[in-house]
């Protein structure tokens, strides 16, 4: 009984918000994916989400597991990475799965194998995406097995993943930016966006996290306030009557 009241009391509010960062950093990343998923599953439609997502953020996190070899980060930021992971192949089972079953006449088969490059990333079986995978995990543990000790090539390679992910969002703004319009894209998805790299990179920070880490986030931050800036002032200019396009915008993570 004694023993039990001493952890109890071992339990300070500082531990207890340390836990939860850490749950929510694990988990937090994939929270945008769940509402997509859903959708896509209901709606028996991906043509809403580009699978190049799930390829950039699929190389980004092997590559940001294969850095903390290099350079032994918080373990909460490799779980974060693996359960990404778990996560992005998830929606691309789901979206090839939909995608071949909304197909009215059926095409040849694409496959990883095949080498052909105009349908790279655009495979009609799923085990296409998880060979692709396993090549690039195995050249990329090679490597760095091999470069392990070259503190250059590690800081490249944790700068390569986090940045990676933070370019993510690119697309979008240059698309917002050549239609003058953000007509069609979510924007509490790019909140939820921005609150996230918010709270990620204060982790970041106060966790003493590698320089990559805060840097990138800071990125991700910036990028997502531009894209919001963008909203208000497209808006400003539709209300007084400056000429826009109005095109439909597809956004790639919505």
């Amino acid at each position: 009984m004694d023993y039990i009241l001493e952890e109890v009391q071992e339990i300070t509010l500082p531990k207890v918000i340390k836990w939860i960062s850490s749950t929510v950093m694990i988990f937090g990343g994939v929270a945008p994916f769940i509402p997509q998923y859903r959708e896509i599953k209901r709606k028996n439609d991906a043509e809403g989400f580009s699978l190049y997502v799930c390829l950039a953020l699929l190389i980004a996190n092997t590559l940001r597991i294969l850095f903390w070899f290099g350079k032994r980060y918080e373990l909460p930021l490799l779980a974060q990475s693996m359960i990404m992971n778990i996560m992005m192949l998830l929606m691309i089972h789901l979206c090839v799965k939909v995608k071949n079953r909304s197909q009215i006449i059926r095409g040849p088969d694409r496959v990883f194998t095949d080498f052909d490059w105009k349908y790279f990333w655009a495979w009609t079986d799923f085990q296409s995406y998880i060979d692709f995978l396993l090549v690039v995990s195995l050249v990329m543990s090679l490597l760095t097995f091999l470069l392990l000790d070259f503190i250059i090539y590690v800081e490249i390679l944790g700068f390569l993943a986090l940045f990676m992910e933070a370019m993510l969002a690119v697309p979008q703004l240059v698309k917002n930016f050549k239609s003058k319009s953000t007509e069609g894209m979510s924007i509490l998805m790019v909140l939820m966006w921005t609150v996230g790299d918010v709270f990620k990179t204060t982790y970041f920070i106060l966790r003493e996290a590698p320089a990559q880490f805060w840097l990138c986030g800071s990125l991700q931050v910036l990028i997502d306030v531009t894209i919001l800036g963008q909203v208000w002032l497209y808006h400003k200019w539709f209300h007084h009557g400056k000429p826009m396009m109005l095109n439909n915008i597809k956004i790639v993570y919505d």
